[in-house]
């Protein structure tokens, strides 16, 4: 029964790591980053899943990170992710090589599941452009009534008279 439980308890637990690198970095600098992130997550014991290359992102809102002695701004990166198996006490060593890795900016580690749960995009240029049905209200839709020019002509008189 004991070794029931400690088998349940190394179970490698499915998790997804999303990444923003440094906007600044160059082609091969952005894949030895790549490489050095997905090999850190295979040396810690786990079994890649699956993974994409980063790719250059606007950012939805600035962010700041000291790199070296500066502070910096960003409002764009390189966005990766990589879905992995791992037991769940080995996670700390996974979270602490993305910590240290001085080109990532931000990291965010979920559980997930083995399957993928994405489903396919749908682009608004797909569907089509429909016009939107304009309605009236009853009332604007009375005709308006005629205009009598010789009111008008003593109305514009009185104004021009007062001043």
């Amino acid at each position: 029964m004991a070794e029931e439980e400690a088998k349940v308890e190394s179970a490698p637990t499915v998790y997804e790591v999303g990444y923003l690198a440094a906007p600044d970095l160059t082609d091969e600098e952005v894949a030895r980053v790549y490489a050095g992130l997905k090999d850190a997550v295979s040396g810690a014991g786990a079994e890649v899943i699956s993974d994409e290359l980063p790719k250059k992102i606007p950012l939805a809102y600035n962010m700041e990170k000291i790199l070296g002695n500066t502070r910096r701004k960003f409002n764009s990166a390189y966005f990766g992710w990589v879905k992995f198996a791992l037991p769940t006490d080995k996670i700390s060593e996974v979270k602490q090589k993305f910590t240290d890795t001085t080109e990532v900016i931000r990291f965010l580690v979920v559980k997930t599941t083995r399957e993928s749960a994405t489903s396919g995009r749908r682009f608004m240029r797909d569907i089509p452009y429909r016009k939107p049905l304009v309605t009236r209200r009853k009332e604007e839709a009375k005709p308006a009534a005629p205009i009598n020019k010789e009111e008008i002509d003593k109305e514009i008189e009185a104004m021009v008279s007062a001043e």
